[in-house]
């Protein structure tokens, strides 16, 4: 650095070191120029730092590797509002639907819906499919358990149930996306707020709702939102699994583990598949 540049020449050559991962020494540009020049080579930004008049040969390239960032497909970049900060953004949207930010968070919040009911069903599925092969509870096959009359009431009636809590539920929810923090008032919710705790739309708490109390600085734990949504992920694609599962081999997924199994080099999907047809 030349000895007579001035505080501000000092501090903008520091920021521009800090800035940098790499700095190397050039010294085969012009002195001509006074201000930055950025170059963008391929995956580094190279900025090469001009000296004061007379000291032309006193260059500085600095190399800033460009931030990585892991999408669905390798090498893709991802649209402009993808940005990353969503939980489990991988830059999937091909079909452009959250160009609107509005439509993005209720997408958001429907994803994530979708992801706790495929992992409640997935669960029951195995656990009760489990009972049944093993013949610990005398159950059907989870594709008609839907048929099933019960004693204590008709299904009529049971449909009714269901469709008054779920609609409940839902409603409440939708306000609270609609209007964040409204469903945490006072007598909201029958004064069972302290124990539902909503921590922010989409993520209820309380003993009722976390009852391990994990997350409970939910601005920041973004880990645990990334393993949610990447596990609800994953079970939709198998409760997605289990439909087709059901429609070609017409058993539930504990009878077609069984059968696998029993064979495992000739007992594949693909056997499976072709024999179907």
């Amino acid at each position: 650095m030349p000895p007579d540049w001035g505080f501000a020449d000092r501090g903008k050559m520091a920021f521009a070191v800090g800035r940098c991962l790499q700095i190397l020494p050039c010294s085969n540009f012009s002195s001509s120029s006074s201000a930055f020049l950025g170059k963008n080579n391929g995956r580094l930004w190279v900025t090469y730092l001009p000296g004061r008049e007379g000291y032309g040969r006193h260059y500085s390239r600095a190399v800033v590797q460009a931030q990585q960032r892991p999408t669905w497909l390798p090498g893709l970049d991802p649209p402009p509002y993808l940005d990353g900060s969503l939980a489990g953004d991988f830059g999937f949207d091909p079909l452009g639907l959250g160009e609107d930010p509005a439509s993005l968070k209720w997408y958001v919040q429907a994803e994530l819906v979708h992801a706790r009911f495929a992992m409640a069903g997935v669960a029951g599925i195995l656990v009760t499919d489990l009972f049944r092969v093993t013949g610990i509870i005398d159950l059907p096959v989870w594709y008609e358990a839907g048929a099933t009359k019960f004693s204590f009431a008709s299904t009529r009636t049971l449909f009714i149930i269901q469709l008054i809590l779920m609609g409940f539920v839902e409603t409440k929810r939708y306000m609270d996306f609609t209007n964040p923090g409204s469903q945490a008032r006072d007598g909201a919710f029958f004064g069972m707020e302290v124990a539902l705790e909503g921590l922010e739309p989409g993520y209820p708490g309380g003993p009722l709702l976390n009852p391990l109390g994990l997350a409970k600085d939910i601005k920041n734990a973004h880990e645990w939102k990334l393993k949610e949504i990447k596990n609800g992920r994953l079970a939709m694609v198998a409760i997605l699994g289990f439909f087709v599962q059901a429609q070609v081999t017409h058993v539930g997924p504990i009878d077609n583990l069984v059968y696998h199994l029993s064979d495992p080099w000739h007992r594949t999907i693909i056997q499976t598949l072709a024999g179907s047809g």
